[in-house]
């Protein structure tokens, strides 16, 4: 009986991560579409991640938030399933922004996720010399990355079964995210110093980041510290409880089992 009861559990336990797992991978009809909020906050989130983590500090990094119009230009791009930047990216694409800024990521489905592809550009950093802004090897996804008049960012990912100009890969994901104003000017990617420091008069300072609702057009903003938390009380809390919910179910199957079996003749009230 008691193999009986300990299978059962491992059962519950082992479905609850298979969901779980099953719920971070893609295929080629699952990749998540530009009006998709996970994959939108994760985009920002990530983004903003490296923005506020940037080594020398940043007087300057502006937060970055999520523009539609530039999603639906990297989706536009993307459907090309091709490995080079959008040639009309100095032209009026924008109806606000006269140059945009782009970075791309190609890989397969297994290996894509939004904070893998993000990643990767930042990780850039390692062949950059703040300094004297040469770079060993390619840098200009890292600088686009910390752009730090870049304020607005849209992305869209895209199932390619080839793509032109990046031989060998089949079948895989095409990631792309625009950003404006466009950045990769050959000037330092953002001013060192005290954080915060050089930040308009109108902003406020949020996870080393420059924020200001005017200019961002945003009504809420996640937070690089406790990401799946808007920052506003009731949803807080609400995003607090979808956290700790899949642990309490889980805990409240296994103590249910437990009873049954150590009480086989307790009648459980519906």
């Amino acid at each position: 009986m008691p193999e009986t009861l300990s299978m059962r559990v491992t059962l519950v336990t082992m479905a609850w991560m298979i969901s779980f797992v099953s719920s971070y991978s893609y295929t080629a009809n699952t990749l998540p579409d530009i009006e998709n909020e996970d994959f939108i906050r994760d985009c920002v989130r990530m983004h903003n991640k490296f923005r506020s983590e940037v080594n020398p500090r940043a007087t300057n990094m502006l937060y970055m938030t999520w523009d539609p119009a530039l999603a639906q230009i990297a989706k536009a791009w993307a459907k090309n399933c091709a490995f080079e930047h959008n040639p009309r990216l100095k032209s009026k694409l924008h109806p606000k922004f006269n140059s945009l800024g782009e970075n791309i990521w190609t890989g397969s489905l297994v290996l894509f996720s939004v904070s893998s592809a993000i990643s990767s550009w930042y990780n850039e950093i390692k062949d950059y010399d703040f300094s004297t802004r040469k770079c060993r090897k390619v840098c200009g996804h890292y600088t686009q990355v910390v752009w730090a008049d870049s304020y607005k960012v849209g992305c869209a990912v895209q199932f390619c079964p080839r793509v032109t100009g990046f031989q060998g890969l089949t079948n895989g994901a095409h990631f792309i995210c625009d950003y404006a104003p466009g950045g990769n000017y050959p000037t330092w990617p953002y001013k060192k110093g005290v954080t915060c420091s050089a930040c308009s008069t109108n902003d406020t300072c949020l996870d080393n980041l420059c924020v200001n609702p005017q200019r961002d057009n945003v009504t809420r903003y996640y937070s690089t510290v406790f990401p799946n938390w808007p920052l506003y009380s009731r949803n807080r809390y609400t995003s607090l409880f979808l956290i700790v919910n899949p642990p309490i179910i889980l805990l409240s199957v296994i103590i249910t089992l437990w009873v049954k079996h150590k009480y086989p003749n307790l009648v459980l009230l519906e």
